[in-house]
């Protein structure tokens, strides 16, 4: 088994992981919101999946030393955390 190791730091990860989908990526996978895109950072390469394990697993079968940045189209954030309080008064 092959043990991936960062290149960055995690702030210089974030850094071009955001920077490479807002110049490059975006444009390319407009129209699928709420999906999940997978790029490797140093080659700009791709996956596109529902969830995050699934463009993952596919990108590093594909270029197993990917340096990974996963983001959700059309979102902030790759993951929404709610509280079950405020879930439940939704209901209401």
């Amino acid at each position: 088994m092959t043990v991936r190791q960062p290149r960055y730091s995690g702030d210089e990860h974030a850094r071009r992981g955001s920077e490479l989908y807002e110049r490059q990526v975006r444009p390319l996978v407009e129209g699928n919101t709420g999906k999940i895109v997978a790029i490797d950072l140093e080659s700009g390469e791709l996956e596109m999946a529902d969830r995050v394990l699934p463009a993952t697993d596919r990108l590093l079968a594909r270029l197993p030393d990917a340096q990974v940045w996963c983001e959700r189209i059309g979102h902030e954030a790759v993951y929404r955390f709610r509280s079950p309080l405020l879930s439940s008064r939704r209901r209401s």
